[in-house]
């Protein structure tokens, strides 16, 4: 650095010297400016002119994740010989990444807002970071493309986790997704089709290795056997067990299947439901807390199979939750209603006025403990009383409430069974995070056609992929969080960006991180963030 006197002050060059001819010489220099400047511009110097906050941790960690499977090579070697710069591979790593950590930005606004733009190297061209570039690159997605790019990946998966891949699960996700019709060209004559999703995932942390999107109101919805089968062909070398909720139980033959865990009509098994609470025992009170259950044996569609009465807790609050509140709306409507005949303002008969009692008391357990009496024959002299049987209630609490009814062919522990049904829960609970705002489609809304609508379900079974992997490594590092859970706590490790006057050159910028929280710096260790902070 050198300095030169102008006016009585000095003026700083950063100079670099060189011999030219054997002799030294001032090759280069640039302007830094006074002492004061330079001060000014140096982080610990003056306050900075600018910052911004950008989300940091769950970037990181999702695009680590990423960088684990190996998934731009992966999808770039199933897609064969490319001339785009920006590789297919490239852009589904980008579409995963935002799928996972977007929370309902579009790609411009994502990638403007966290700290993407500095971890993903090489670093897209700004042009290839927008919602219109995302669905024309993903158009290269063939269904040929889609299979062998679900397979490739669920290649790495099986690698990562060894002898814990070899177990897998079939399950059905009904409520995936809803897409407004392709051939829709009034929009205000859309009706959104519905959407399901069978998947073949790990048993160990429900991570997805294939899928088959379908949609459900066409009338060739595949039957959930059938999906099972098809989905199951596809890994034959993997051991897969059906799991299935009680409203399927009925499509399958339980006498014949082998391989299975599911839950049955409760009402099915009234024997089950009287067992008193002392035959319960605690399942896992680590990672179930609240959780009892009795497994015996019970006779299933002709043959003996062994049976669990689960009790939680959980189950048992949010069910008399809703039931009270179902129970308020049904005698405060008839409570109106004999309030109206009272008053002479209701002037129909006695059919009518029993049709009405059957609509406020048509659900089942409403129908065992609501009363509903009628006096009077003509119409004007109608009178209606009600009466909660207390008694009742008391019994279908008892005898309901908090419960379900497994069954199985397997041997697993009570909590593996446990588990491996809840597997759908945990599903359904990561897509509703993966494919509410954030899954931007195509523009305008309605332009979803079939091919959209698989690249769709790709790029979220992807994303499922990557962040239950992130929650397998989590859960078994004592964290038991779900998707959104983990999500949530990754993104409260923020960066921080300090910009500083500039002194001829470019403007001087700083990163820093947040502070984190004894929780979030578990997280930061575990997914080594550390690599990727500034």
């Amino acid at each position: 650095m050198i300095g030169k006197r102008i006016g009585g002050r000095t003026y700083y060059y950063l100079a670099e010297s060189a011999r030219v001819d054997g002799a030294p010489r001032v090759v280069t220099q640039r302007y830094l400016g006074t002492a004061e400047d330079i001060a000014g511009a140096l982080p610990g110097g003056a306050e900075p002119g600018g910052a911004r906050h950008r989300t940091f941790g769950d970037v990181a960690a999702v695009w680590g994740t990423i960088q684990r499977l190996d998934l731009v090579r992966r999808v770039d070697a199933v897609a064969g010989p490319q001339r785009a710069k920006t590789t297919l591979g490239f852009h589904v790593a980008l579409a995963v990444l935002h799928r996972a950590t977007g929370a309902g930005a579009s790609f411009e606004e994502w990638w403007a807002g966290c700290a993407a733009q500095d971890l993903v190297r090489p670093r897209p061209p700004k042009a290839a970071v927008t919602t219109a570039a995302h669905w024309r690159a993903l158009q290269r997605l063939t269904p040929e493309r889609i299979t062998g790019v679900e397979t490739a990946v669920a290649e790495a998966v099986l690698d990562l986790l060894g002898d814990d891949g070899t177990s897998a699960l079939a399950v059905d996700v009904p409520q995936f997704a809803a897409f407004t019709a392709a051939d829709c060209t009034v929009p205000s004559a859309c009706q959104d089709a519905l959407a399901g999703l069978g998947l073949v995932v790990t048993r160990d942390g429900a991570i997805p290795l294939a899928s088959r999107v379908y949609r459900r109101e066409s009338g060739a919805a595949p039957t959930f056997g059938a999906l099972a089968g098809e989905l199951g062909e596809r890994y034959p070398a993997t051991d897969v067990t059906l799991v299935f909720h009680a409203g399927q139980a009925a499509q399958l033959d339980l006498g014949a299947r082998r391989g299975f865990v599911g839950s049955l009509p409760p009402a099915d098994h009234p024997e089950l439901l009287t067992q008193p609470a002392s035959a319960r025992r605690r399942v896992d009170p680590e990672r179930f807390a609240g959780l009892t259950a009795i497994d015996t044996r019970a006779t299933v569609d002709g043959v003996r199979r062994r049976v669990i009465l689960t009790h939680s807790a959980t189950l048992y609050a949010a069910q008399y939750r809703a039931f009270t509140d179902e129970l308020s709306t049904a005698t405060r409507e008839l409570d109106g209603l004999a309030a109206a005949l009272e008053a002479g303002t209701h002037r129909g008969d006695r059919t009518q006025v029993h049709a009405e009692i059957s609509r406020v008391t048509r659900g089942r357990r409403i129908g065992r403990v609501l009363e509903a009496t009628l006096t009077g024959t003509r119409t004007g002299e109608i009178r209606l009383t009600r009466r909660v049987d207390e008694a009742a209630v008391a019994r279908l609490v008892d005898e309901y409430f908090g419960k379900q009814i497994l069954v199985t062919d397997r041997d697993w522990p009570v909590a593996e069974i446990v588990t491996a049904y809840r597997a759908r829960t945990y599903l359904e609970s990561t897509f509703r995070w993966l494919t509410g705002p954030a899954a931007l489609g195509p523009t305008p809304r309605w332009e979803w056609t079939p091919q959209r609508v698989a690249v769709h379900a790709l790029v979220s079974v992807l994303a499922a992929t990557v962040t239950h992997l992130m929650r397998r490594e989590a859960d078994r590092a004592g964290m038991n969080l779900s998707v959104g859970e983990l999500l949530d706590q990754l993104c409260g490790i923020g960066e921080t960006v300090l910009r500083y006057p500039s002194t001829g050159g470019r403007p001087r910028s700083r990163r820093i991180l947040t502070d984190r929280d004894p929780a979030q710096q578990a997280l930061f260790d575990l997914f080594g963030l550390e690599r990727f902070a500034p």
